[in-house]
């Protein structure tokens, strides 16, 4: 079986040293070479051929921000970014994969060797759907204009009228940040309450919702407990918390829990989508997108057996097809959708709706 081939870019040589044992000691990967700064990584491309690259975010000479950029402007291949768990690290990785880069890995606070020797699995994981997964498009659409202009994307030509108690949940992971932010730039603006479990850890997801919030036409915020949702609102599931919905008179409020991790993760998917089918059961419109694993596929079933609109992202717009294939499976999808058309089919399925049409 042929090995994938992996280029480590880290100014740490201990980073160096460590992710180089974890990853040689898979039986389906290999190092085929390390570099200390962007300059020795791109000297070293011309004569080694990888899959996939690890790129820490801030490094001498050139920042990974930077180099990324150049990277896929000349030489499209797919990154996982190597982020600190800080603000400003989650800003820039948050910038690495508006650019292109699949994913990110987290180093640890405290104790480096041991930390991600602890996070090995999700490390090779990671690599493995990064060094298989379909390249983003780099070509211009409205969230790149966004994205380009630092200024919210206008508002699209669609409009949902008075939606009544409807309210939209969304669930992604691998993938998902670009794909959230290109669905929200084409939904349009009185769009009802949109609730989102995006897989990302603390202090990234408050850096996401500021983004969005930014570049988009809706107001975006981190989940808090209690909060009232309103139409033109969307919520991020908090990095350390599963957020749920609740129903108070004709509205919805926000709900956090700490519970345990669901399908290894918190926020979890499909315990948003659970919410979903128990407590808005038919006034509830579910989207899954692009994403490794199954979370959300049993809740998005729950959904869709309660009553409510159920779409997935469609394997050709996915950078990893796995959440969307496994929903679809379980037999909880209405309608597979392309990414750029997804907010089109939302608001002709909720118009139809009103008509007493499918």
């Amino acid at each position: 079986m042929k090995k994938i081939r992996v280029l480590i870019v880290d100014d740490s040589a201990l980073i160096r040293q460590v992710l180089s044992a974890i990853v040689n000691a898979q039986s389906d990967m290999m190092v085929v070479a390390t570099a200390a700064h962007p300059m020795m990584a791109r000297d070293l491309m011309r004569t080694v051929e990888a899959d996939v690259m690890t790129l820490d975010v801030e490094m001498p000479l050139m920042n990974g921000i930077d180099f990324l950029r150049r990277l896929m402007a000349a030489r499209p291949m797919p990154v996982v970014m190597v982020s600190t768990l800080t603000a400003k690290g989650s800003d820039m990785t948050l910038q690495a994969l508006e650019l292109g880069a699949v994913d990110f890995i987290c180093k640890p606070k405290f104790g480096l060797a041991d930390g991600l020797q602890a996070y090995a699995e999700d490390i090779c994981t990671k690599l493995r759907t990064a060094a298989s997964a379909r390249m983003p498009r780099r070509a211009t659409s409205v969230a790149t204009v966004g994205a380009v202009t630092g200024a919210p994307t206008a508002p699209t030509r669609l409009a949902f009228g008075p939606c009544g108690d409807r309210i939209i949940f969304v669930g992604s992971s691998t993938g998902g940040t670009e794909a959230v932010r290109e669905l929200l730039s084409r939904m349009p603006a009185d769009a009802p309450p949109i609730m989102i479990a995006q897989h990302m850890p603390e202090n990234f997801t408050r850096s996401f919702a500021q983004r969005l919030d930014s570049m988009t036409h809706f107001s975006v915020c981190e989940a808090e407990d209690g909060q009232t949702a309103r139409p033109g609102q969307v919520f991020i599931a908090p990095g350390h918390s599963h957020l749920l919905v609740q129903r108070r008179g004709n509205g919805w409020i926000t709900r956090l829990s700490k519970a345990e991790p669901v399908n290894r993760h918190r926020p979890s998917v499909d315990v948003l989508f659970h919410s979903a089918a128990h407590v808005a059961g038919a006034a509830a419109i579910g989207i899954i997108l692009t994403g490794m694993g199954k979370d959300g596929a049993a809740g998005m079933l729950a959904m869709r057996q309660a009553g409510a609109m159920t779409f997935a992202q469609d394997e050709q717009t996915c950078v990893v097809f796995g959440m969307p294939r496994e929903a679809i499976a379980a037999g909880g999808v209405d309608e597979v959708v392309p990414l750029p058309s997804m907010a089109d089919r939302v608001c002709a399925r909720w118009h139809a709706s009103r008509h007493g049409r499918s």
